[in-house]
């Protein structure tokens, strides 16, 4: 049975891939996602946090530069790159309308196992910067 660091792997792999149906096997039925973005609760949710990374960034790859080597929590340190070229929801309930810049931000993420599936999921990133990146900011008043 998969343990988080397992799971964490398989995650970002499909992820990588694009494959929601792959992403979706990995987490439980009530599993939560918790991002800068907003929480998901429950699979359904969740692929369609994917989905809406997938069409706003149709290249978005998760490079991988450091893995803590335990089982639980999966950790995992890594960089997200893509290309703006679809709508993309903003934490609020906007769209961003597609802008063709090309997005780089750090960020990090841990994935806690149960019966071998994921059942919370924490990714941090600076939400801030991937908005500078976008081209919006910040107004005051």
């Amino acid at each position: 049975m998969p343990d988080g660091r397992q799971l964490a792997d398989r995650v970002l792999n499909a992820v990588n891939g694009h494959d929601l149906e792959r992403l979706s096997a990995c987490y439980d039925d009530d599993a939560v996602l918790s991002t800068p973005m907003g929480d998901c609760v429950g699979r359904e949710q969740i692929a369609r946090h994917w989905e809406s990374l997938f069409k706003g960034f149709t290249d978005m790859a998760m490079t991988v530069w450091n893995r803590v080597e335990c089982a639980d929590p999966g950790f995992t340190e890594w960089t997200m790159t893509g290309t703006h070229t679809g709508p993309f929801p903003l934490a609020g309930g906007g769209v961003a309308s597609a802008s063709g810049r090309r997005i780089t931000v750090r960020g990090c993420g841990a994935c806690h196992a149960k019966d071998g599936l994921v059942v919370a999921h924490r990714d941090y990133f600076d939400l801030l910067e991937l908005y500078s990146q976008l081209g919006f900011s910040l107004v005051c008043g």
